[in-house]
């Protein structure tokens, strides 16, 4: 049990005094970047689905013909 908490007690020395943590900017910033992304990787998924569907419709179309 001691071992548990001496490492609670590293971890929160840690994360108070040894890790860098971003800015208000940075992450403001960082959230947009991502955003973007998010929006450009589900316009590319979009429009891959779309494409496959009008090709796979118009293979089972003229299937039918």
């Amino acid at each position: 049990m001691a071992k548990v908490v001496q490492f609670i007690k590293e971890s929160y020395e840690e994360m108070t005094h040894k890790v860098t943590w971003p800015t208000w900017g940075e992450l403001q910033n960082s959230a947009v970047l991502v955003l973007i992304a998010s929006l450009i990787i589900a316009c590319v998924i979009f429009a891959m689905d779309k494409g496959s569907t009008f090709v796979l419709d118009t293979f089972y179309k003229s299937l039918s013909n």
